[in-house]
């Protein structure tokens, strides 16, 4: 009896075909995700129990649905974010958890800048300017010579930080386990938490969420900012208290924000959503051909590894 996937992510083959010739080799069954959004628990609940692995997006693998998949041996991250997984669980059950590192930091680093600079020079409200016929002009701030913090220095955040050098920017970082030699090899320089906040223009996270790292971003460390920074998040949502932000962004406390993510995806009746003075997107950081390639390519062979009785190169400890 062959064996049988289920492949949750939108975009999982979607720019290479790659990903299914590897798993046509070894004739799985294959079931796609094709509702258009990410399965709640629920959903997962309503269908896991024949799957004897998984290729997973955002969805929620929590105890529960661990737990009802009886025949799971599998589940492979597509991505590093394992913050949607209930890895303990998992663990105790015996269900290998499998990932991608690597495959997206460039494009993430990308994002990250891009958002920087659109907000800084207010590109989008242009667009919109000049496609409702009219002529406006909008005065933004350079990004060029500025200060920027980099919350988080793995493998994204250094991919910010070698971008930033090309801007002539001062580099400050904030990590519990700083790169040394690569700081001093940029000229990057660590500062503790209160100095990176209060000194820089730009601030941008890069970092897992965990329970320390919820709500890293508070009402206290919003208002230690420049009333003219301007705050970027594409890691994930929780690390930024959202009521916080959405009350520094309207009584002007900090200038503005980027948002890529979002403590509930996607954030219907997000009073975010009212300001004018914050950029958001819809979690697509990853969102490139590359990295689209680089992800399906290697969560395949995170899964088939488990599958056929082989050491995944990339095991979630």
């Amino acid at each position: 009896m062959s064996k049988k996937i289920l492949i949750t992510p939108r975009s999982f083959g979607k720019t290479s075909n790659v990903p299914f010739e590897m798993l046509d080799k070894y004739n799985y069954e294959l079931i796609k995700n094709d509702t258009g959004k990410k399965y709640n628990e629920d959903e997962l609940l309503e269908i896991i129990e024949d799957f004897d692995g998984i290729i997973v997006g955002l969805d929620p693998i929590t105890e529960r649905v661990l737990e009802k998949g009886k025949k799971l041996r599998v589940v492979s991250k597509y991505g590093v974010g394992l913050d949607n997984i209930d890895l303990e669980t998992a663990k105790k059950l015996g269900v290998k958890v499998t990932y991608t590192p690597g495959a997206n930091n460039e494009s993430v680093a990308d994002f990250a800048f891009a958002l920087m600079l659109t907000l800084s020079r207010k590109i989008s409200k242009l667009d919109e300017i000049v496609r409702n016929n009219r002529w406006e002009k909008k005065i933004g701030t350079e990004v060029y010579g500025k200060t920027i913090g980099i919350i988080g220095t793995g493998a994204i955040g250094k991919g910010v930080a070698g971008r930033a050098t090309g801007f002539n920017m001062e580099i400050l970082a904030y990590d519990l386990y700083p790169n040394e030699a690569f700081a001093n090899r940029i000229g990057m320089k660590y500062v503790d938490k209160k100095t990176l906040l209060e000194k820089s223009d730009f601030i941008t996270l890069h970092v897992p969420l965990t329970d320390e790292m919820y709500h890293f971003i508070d009402s206290e460390e919003l208002n230690m900012m420049k009333d003219s920074a301007i705050l970027i998040n594409t890691s994930r949502g929780g690390i930024v208290n959202e009521d916080a932000l959405y009350n520094a962004l309207k009584y002007n406390k900090i200038a503005g924000a980027a948002l890529d993510v979002y403590e509930t995806e996607p954030p219907t009746n997000n009073r975010l959503l009212e300001l004018d003075n914050i950029l958001l997107s819809s979690h697509c950081g990853a969102s490139t051909v590359d990295a689209t390639n680089r992800m399906g390519v290697m969560a395949v062979e995170g899964l088939v590894s488990v599958l056929e009785g082989m050491e995944p190169k990339y095991l979630a400890k």
